[in-house]
Protein backbone atom coordinates (compact mmCIF):
# COMPACT_ATOMS: atom_id res chain seq x y z
CA UNK A 1 0.00 0.00 0.00
CA UNK A 2 2.98 2.07 0.82
CA UNK A 3 4.54 1.90 -2.38
CA UNK A 4 1.05 2.88 -4.63
CA UNK A 5 0.62 5.84 -2.47
CA UNK A 6 4.84 6.63 -2.95
CA UNK A 7 4.00 5.97 -6.89
CA UNK A 8 0.32 7.98 -7.14
CA UNK A 9 2.29 10.77 -5.22
CA UNK A 10 5.55 10.47 -7.88
CA UNK A 11 2.79 10.34 -11.06
CA UNK A 12 1.02 13.23 -9.82
CA UNK A 13 4.66 15.21 -9.06
CA UNK A 14 5.53 14.55 -12.86
CA UNK A 15 2.53 15.32 -14.16
CA UNK A 16 2.09 18.71 -12.34
CA UNK A 17 5.70 19.76 -12.62
CA UNK A 18 5.02 18.91 -16.90
CA UNK A 19 2.08 21.41 -17.21
CA UNK A 20 3.60 24.02 -14.90
CA UNK A 21 7.12 23.78 -17.41
CA UNK A 22 4.94 23.73 -20.25
CA UNK A 23 2.34 26.37 -18.94
CA UNK A 24 4.85 29.02 -19.34
CA UNK A 25 5.99 30.71 -22.35
CA UNK A 26 9.52 33.06 -23.15
CA UNK A 27 9.67 35.15 -26.14
CA UNK A 28 12.57 37.56 -26.81
CA UNK A 29 12.60 41.04 -28.64
CA UNK A 30 15.18 43.06 -30.13
CA UNK A 31 14.82 46.36 -28.74
CA UNK A 32 17.64 47.51 -30.65
CA UNK A 33 16.40 47.17 -33.75
CA UNK A 34 12.84 48.36 -32.65
CA UNK A 35 14.26 51.42 -31.43
CA UNK A 36 15.62 52.38 -34.29
CA UNK A 37 13.14 52.04 -36.05
CA UNK A 38 11.28 54.11 -34.34
CA UNK A 39 10.69 57.78 -35.70
CA UNK A 40 10.78 59.05 -32.03
CA UNK A 41 14.05 57.68 -31.12
CA UNK A 42 15.29 60.07 -34.42
CA UNK A 43 13.45 63.16 -33.38
CA UNK A 44 14.64 63.07 -29.77
CA UNK A 45 18.47 62.35 -31.07
CA UNK A 46 18.15 65.35 -33.14
CA UNK A 47 16.84 67.48 -30.48
CA UNK A 48 19.72 65.88 -28.49
CA UNK A 49 22.16 67.05 -31.04
CA UNK A 50 21.08 70.63 -31.29
CA UNK A 51 20.51 71.41 -27.61
CA UNK A 52 24.37 69.96 -27.87
CA UNK A 53 25.57 72.12 -30.29
CA UNK A 54 24.10 74.93 -28.72
CA UNK A 55 25.44 74.67 -25.66
CA UNK A 56 28.98 73.94 -27.21
CA UNK A 57 28.60 76.87 -29.28
CA UNK A 58 28.06 79.39 -25.51
CA UNK A 59 31.57 77.06 -24.44
CA UNK A 60 33.58 77.50 -27.41
CA UNK A 61 32.63 81.40 -27.35
CA UNK A 62 33.41 81.52 -23.34
CA UNK A 63 37.57 79.74 -24.22
CA UNK A 64 37.82 82.21 -27.24
CA UNK A 65 36.86 85.23 -24.75
CA UNK A 66 39.24 83.36 -22.43
CA UNK A 67 42.21 83.05 -24.69
CA UNK A 68 41.60 87.02 -26.23
CA UNK A 69 41.89 87.93 -22.12
CA UNK A 70 44.82 85.79 -21.58
CA UNK A 71 46.49 87.49 -25.08
CA UNK A 72 45.62 91.01 -24.17
CA UNK A 73 47.11 90.50 -20.49
CA UNK A 74 50.26 89.28 -21.97
CA UNK A 75 50.67 91.79 -24.26
CA UNK A 76 50.67 94.10 -21.35
CA UNK A 77 53.05 92.45 -19.11
CA UNK A 78 55.53 92.52 -22.49
CA UNK A 79 55.04 96.02 -22.90
CA UNK A 80 55.29 97.02 -19.46
CA UNK A 81 51.77 98.56 -18.57
CA UNK A 82 51.20 96.09 -15.77
CA UNK A 83 52.62 96.48 -12.78
CA UNK A 84 53.62 93.38 -10.42
CA UNK A 85 50.63 93.52 -8.26
CA UNK A 86 48.43 94.32 -11.45
CA UNK A 87 49.81 91.29 -12.95
CA UNK A 88 49.20 89.32 -9.69
CA UNK A 89 45.37 90.74 -10.01
CA UNK A 90 44.81 90.16 -13.98
CA UNK A 91 46.68 86.07 -13.63
CA UNK A 92 44.04 86.02 -10.34
CA UNK A 93 40.94 86.93 -12.43
CA UNK A 94 42.09 84.65 -15.97
CA UNK A 95 42.49 81.59 -13.19
CA UNK A 96 38.56 82.19 -12.09
CA UNK A 97 37.35 82.51 -15.55
CA UNK A 98 39.39 79.52 -16.19
CA UNK A 99 37.67 77.59 -13.26
CA UNK A 100 33.89 78.94 -14.55
CA UNK A 101 34.87 77.61 -18.03
CA UNK A 102 35.29 74.24 -16.20
CA UNK A 103 32.14 74.57 -14.08
CA UNK A 104 30.60 75.39 -17.32
CA UNK A 105 31.91 72.11 -19.01
CA UNK A 106 30.75 70.43 -16.15
CA UNK A 107 27.40 71.75 -16.23
CA UNK A 108 27.30 71.45 -19.83
CA UNK A 109 27.52 67.45 -19.61
CA UNK A 110 25.41 67.60 -16.44
CA UNK A 111 22.17 69.32 -18.68
CA UNK A 112 23.35 67.36 -21.75
CA UNK A 113 22.38 64.09 -20.11
CA UNK A 114 19.79 65.32 -17.87
CA UNK A 115 17.93 66.43 -21.64
CA UNK A 116 19.00 62.78 -22.43
CA UNK A 117 16.54 61.20 -19.80
CA UNK A 118 14.00 63.48 -20.43
CA UNK A 119 14.28 63.34 -24.23
CA UNK A 120 14.43 59.07 -24.09
CA UNK A 121 12.31 58.04 -21.17
CA UNK A 122 9.29 58.94 -22.92
CA UNK A 123 10.10 57.00 -25.85
CA UNK A 124 11.39 53.62 -23.34
CA UNK A 125 8.02 53.53 -21.85
CA UNK A 126 6.30 53.61 -24.84
CA UNK A 127 8.69 50.41 -25.89
CA UNK A 128 8.36 48.90 -22.89
CA UNK A 129 4.59 49.11 -22.77
CA UNK A 130 4.13 47.41 -26.08
CA UNK A 131 5.80 44.37 -24.97
CA UNK A 132 4.28 44.26 -21.94
CA UNK A 133 1.13 44.80 -23.95
CA UNK A 134 2.30 41.43 -26.47
CA UNK A 135 3.48 39.63 -23.66
CA UNK A 136 0.12 39.60 -21.71
CA UNK A 137 -2.09 39.16 -25.23
CA UNK A 138 -0.17 36.43 -26.21
CA UNK A 139 0.52 34.42 -22.68
CA UNK A 140 4.26 35.23 -22.30
CA UNK A 141 5.71 35.04 -18.84
CA UNK A 142 8.90 36.39 -19.83
CA UNK A 143 10.14 38.44 -23.04
CA UNK A 144 13.87 38.84 -22.50
CA UNK A 145 16.15 41.34 -25.03
CA UNK A 146 17.98 39.49 -27.48
CA UNK A 147 21.08 41.01 -26.42
CA UNK A 148 21.07 38.66 -23.04
CA UNK A 149 20.82 35.88 -24.66
CA UNK A 150 23.34 33.23 -25.35
CA UNK A 151 20.69 30.71 -27.27
CA UNK A 152 17.55 32.08 -28.99
CA UNK A 153 15.20 29.92 -31.17
CA UNK A 154 13.86 32.37 -33.77
CA UNK A 155 10.25 30.97 -33.37
CA UNK A 156 10.23 33.02 -29.51
CA UNK A 157 11.52 36.11 -31.71
CA UNK A 158 8.17 38.38 -30.69
CA UNK A 159 9.76 41.84 -32.14
CA UNK A 160 7.65 41.81 -34.99
CA UNK A 161 4.81 41.93 -32.55
CA UNK A 162 6.02 44.66 -30.52
CA UNK A 163 6.37 46.79 -34.11
CA UNK A 164 2.48 45.96 -35.14
CA UNK A 165 1.91 47.01 -31.51
CA UNK A 166 3.48 50.13 -31.75
CA UNK A 167 3.01 50.71 -35.98
CA UNK A 168 6.30 50.14 -37.36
Amino acid sequence: MKQMVKFGSLIAFLVLASVTVQAQKFGYVNTSAILSEMPELKQAEANLKSYQTQLQKKGQSMLEELQQEYQAVQAKVQSGDLSPKQQESEAARLKQKETELGQYEQEMMEKIQEKRSTELQPIYDKLNAAIEEVAKENGFQFIFDESVLLYKDDSADVSTMVKNKLGI
